[in-house]
């Protein structure tokens, strides 16, 4: 029998794309938090999304995954939103 070269627990192709897809909120929220004014309000809000993100990190079931995932971008565009008030009001 031929060992296989690859590692026990290797990704499937969907598991990797949707991986790709956490990493990629994940980066948007940290440049997104940039722009928030206030570095005890980011240091919050750093606080917040890293919990929400570690909350979820054990998840196995892809239909969860794009639940969170879904979420997520909704919370992003909200404090996107949020932000753009902000420095309109000002």
């Amino acid at each position: 029998m031929v060992a296989s070269k690859l590692p026990e627990k290797t990704l499937s192709f969907s598991r990797f794309l949707l991986r790709a897809e956490v990493l990629k909120l994940y980066r948007q929220f940290g440049r997104t938090l940039q722009c928030v004014p206030d570095k005890s309000h980011r240091a919050e809000l750093q606080t917040w999304v890293r919990t929400g993100f570690k909350q979820n990190i054990g998840l196995e079931d892809e239909l969860a995954i794009k639940m969170c995932i879904s979420q997520a971008q909704k919370q992003l565009k909200e404090l996107e939103r949020m932000l753009k008030l902000s420095q309109v009001s000002k």
